[in-house]
């Protein structure tokens, strides 16, 4: 049997008294689509934002493909995880062009900055935006695009690495 891709064991998250995700145990193995419903305020994001390795636990333990929070190179294993939310569309800045926000992703970082790509990197990039139906929108400041359209291009950003797992919180928001 193949090791979970996700495993949370009493993973709670606490700030400022104020709990936010209570003692949940997770196990995701290969192959499994789930879905995380609950009203709003419940804690789904911040569930997600855990499991994507974007917030770390109070207590608990998280183990992610394989490796566990804590003893890996979290920035490494970041780039194996495919996560977008409605709020990313927030820390994209609305002049950088949609082709550029899905190379991002390459880096695993929100800004091209420092950052070299290649011409596969371009191509890769631009074949996503074809697949979800944004190719004419490539070259457009993604403050630009329609909200639809901004979140097409921050899943063309989450498909840019083949992912081993893939995180969407609120992705139809």
């Amino acid at each position: 049997m193949d090791a979970p891709v996700l495993e949370l064991s009493a993973v709670s998250r606490t700030v400022d008294g104020t709990v936010l995700v209570r003692d949940v145990d997770w196990r995701v193995e290969p192959g499994q689509d789930w879905v995380v419903l609950g009203p709003n305020g419940s804690g789904k994001s911040s569930l997600l934002r855990i499991a994507g390795l974007h917030l770390h636990p109070s207590s608990g333990s998280v183990r992610v493909l394989g490796e566990s929070l804590g003893r890996t190179d979290v920035r490494e294993l970041r780039r194996r995880i495919g996560y977008t939310s409605a709020a990313l569309a927030d820390s994209i800045r609305p002049g950088l062009a949609a082709v550029d926000v899905v190379m991002t992703a390459r880096h695993g970082a929100l800004e091209p900055w420092w950052h070299t790509y290649c011409d596969a990197d371009r191509t890769r990039a631009l074949d996503l935006l074809q697949r979800i139906g944004c190719a004419d929108r490539a070259g457009h400041a993604f403050g630009t695009l329609s909200s639809g359209e901004r979140q097409r291009v921050l899943l063309a950003r989450t498909l840019m690495t083949d992912p081993e797992l893939l995180l969407l919180d609120e992705p139809t928001a």
